[in-house]
């Protein structure tokens, strides 16, 4: 009886910590929501279970609507670049993560600014990215290209790591189709260099 008293008041204790840092926790990742291409999107932290341990996160990606579990709602492309502002918010956490469809729908600033973000994690985390963005793939510090070629009737994939001269032309078809167009070798070079930067 004593020893469940004490459990029942230190889950109480522990509850009432994550209520209190799930708005705290919701905040800080909305404020990246907006220049990872979810402008106006709404995030929700819910806290339930004796010792606050069922949480589940709510997303409403446009303005008007109500936030919904995070997992029935949001497309790919949100659901990555939503972990990927949880991820810029949380320091901690595994040393390794994985992006995929983060660059989904997206262009522009904001394809910069998932770049960046990708970028500040990789300065403590291993961070693996599948891309077809340029800005994205700009700022890694490897570039392996992934291609599929059909051998005695199977198909095989192969994994190459660029070089400097084969980012060039990997980064210039990834702008504009062709590996071979001057302006988008020129605009290449200079993602590169920015990237570095």
């Amino acid at each position: 009886g004593e020893l469940l008293a004490k459990l029942e008041k230190e889950q109480a204790r522990v509850r009432a910590a994550r209520v209190a840092a799930a708005p705290r926790l919701a905040e800080a990742v909305e404020r990246h929501l907006g220049g990872l291409a979810m402008a106006g999107a709404r995030l929700a932290v819910e806290v339930d279970g004796p010792a606050g341990d069922d949480v589940t996160f709510l997303l409403a990606a446009n303005a008007g609507h109500d936030p919904q579990p995070l997992a029935k709602v949001a497309s790919g492309g949100e659901l990555a670049r939503t972990m990927l502002a949880l991820r810029l918010v949380l320091s901690a956490g595994p040393p390794t993560l994985v992006f995929d469809e983060v660059d989904a729908g997206i262009g522009g600033a904001a394809a910069n600014t998932v770049g960046s973000s990708l970028a500040a994690l990789a300065d403590t985390h291993q961070v693996l990215v599948v891309t077809h963005l340029a800005q994205v793939a700009a700022v890694a510090d490897h570039h392996v290209a992934i291609s599929k070629q059909s051998v005695k009737g199977a198909t095989m994939s192969a994994a190459t790591l660029l070089d400097r001269e084969s980012r060039i032309t990997e980064v210039s078809r990834m702008l504009s189709g062709s590996p071979d167009s001057d302006a988008a070798r020129e605009h290449a070079i200079e993602l590169l260099a920015a990237g570095r930067s």
